[in-house]
């Protein structure tokens, strides 16, 4: 069963304008399932994870071309880097939009080599696993915190008790697990884990000590939603602090993790600047913990953790699937005041609190820590000492049963209408 994906317009708009199309993400979230489905019939198809293929490639990239010549759709193209100088020829002869379509699991290794030699030329899409709206076969757009948008989402949406919630966070956004409802998830995670140390990870420098790679991810994984320490962990791995460095930068590369980064103004003062982690797939990260069953996770002590990444993950992925780079931050000062999230647009900032509770109390206290930001700014010696920014609604996105106003300004907002 092919599950419908929100990203199939932005890739339609992206291959009517450039003539390459590089369509990136983890591996295993329907990248090339999704070009397979859209793609016309004269368009060839090649995968280089043939390794007769990827040799010919590598060995002879204008022989490789002649024969897969566009329009083309080229697979894992990120084992054959030596076939973009030869794609931005062709690209620059034929000058025709849409003639190669590439896709790529291995970013931190791939994008230099396309910045390089496909600059102009290229277009890419970064894709993650389902959204819990795919999966329930909606399609809207990236979230907004207009009182129209929401009430079209709600209307569009179907309610689902805190149970079914966490049944989703526990099973994860990997096409294949809805597809195939009888795939063992246990068996299908642990696949992927080993998949993933021994195409993507086994032959990079910066990954010496496998084991030690895995036990790192576990830990991110423990400290999803909280602000990235790399010193800690550095220690709870056993590496130093410059290869947790890099190996965060790997996951997040490769589309694993998702780093928000601070919301910082001026006239804020004392904000903590770390940026906040959060896994992307929460199957893979219960998996990763040991969890049981929906249940089980439900009832822990890490379940508050487990909800806020979903929801994260989910706005994310509703930006992502618009062509949209997440326009999202989260706010933490000294005193210790907090917003989870901050979707900062066409300058304007919509901070929104995430809980797991039906009614949370007092949740939108914190949203004054903002207010410094709408005030007049001052003039010291001639110069603006901030950007006046203007706060418009915000929210609590929780496990209310309906849109409720807080206040004028803000709304408990359903989570299962993201």
């Amino acid at each position: 069963m092919y599950i419908e994906r929100t990203v199939e317009n932005t890739i339609r708009k992206v291959s009517e304008t450039f003539p390459v199309l590089l369509l990136t993400g983890p591996r295993q979230v329907g990248k090339t399932t999704l070009l397979e489905r859209i793609a016309s019939p004269e368009r060839k198809k090649v995968s280089l994870d043939n390794p007769t293929l990827r040799a010919l490639a590598r060995s002879d990239p204008e022989l490789f071309l002649q024969r897969y010549s566009p329009p083309v759709l080229i697979d894992e193209v990120q084992y054959a880097p030596g076939l973009f100088p030869y794609i931005k020829i062709i690209a620059d002869q034929r000058k025709k939009c849409g003639d190669f379509w590439l896709t790529g699991s291995q970013m931190f290794r791939m994008m230099k080599d396309v910045t390089e030699s496909l600059a102009g030329r290229v277009g890419v899409v970064p894709m993650l696993g389902l959204s819990s709206s795919e999966i329930d076969g909606r399609h809207p757009g990236p979230l907004t915190i207009s009182d129209e948008e929401l009430v079209a989402r709600k209307n569009g949406a179907f309610p689902k008790t805190v149970t079914q919630v966490f049944e989703r966070i526990f099973k994860g956004s990997m096409p294949r697990l809805y597809e195939m409802e009888i795939i063992d998830r246990e068996l299908y995670y642990e696949s992927y884990l080993d998949t993933y140390i021994s195409r993507d990870i086994r032959d990079l420098d910066q990954v010496a000590d496998e084991s030690a790679f895995i036990r790192f991810i576990k830990i991110v994984a423990a400290r999803t939603a909280t602000n990235v320490n790399y010193e800690t962990l550095a220690q709870e791995t056993g590496v130093s602090s410059p290869t947790a460095k890099k190996w965060l930068s790997i996951l997040v590369s490769c589309g694993v993790v998702a780093l928000i980064e601070p919301f910082s103004n001026n006239v804020l003062k004392r904000v903590l600047k770390a940026p906040r982690m959060y896994m992307l797939d929460t199957g893979l990260a219960a998996h990763l913990m040991g969890w049981g069953s929906a249940a089980v996770l439900e009832n822990s002590a890490m379940s508050g953790a487990f909800f806020e990444t979903w929801v994260v993950s989910e706005v994310y992925k509703s930006y992502l699937n618009s062509g949209r780079r997440p326009p999202l931050y989260f706010y933490r000062d000294n005193n210790k005041k907090e917003i989870d999230l901050i979707i900062y647009a066409d300058g304007v900032v919509h901070p929104l609190e995430i809980k797991k509770s039906t009614a949370p109390v007092q949740a939108t206290k914190n949203f004054s820590a903002l207010k410094p930001i709408a005030e007049e700014p001052t003039h010291e010696g001639g110069a603006v000492s901030y950007i006046k920014t203007a706060i418009g609604n915000g929210g609590v996105i929780c496990m209310a049963s309906d849109l409720i106003p807080v206040d004028r300004s803000n709304t408990l907002i359903p989570a299962w209408i993201i």
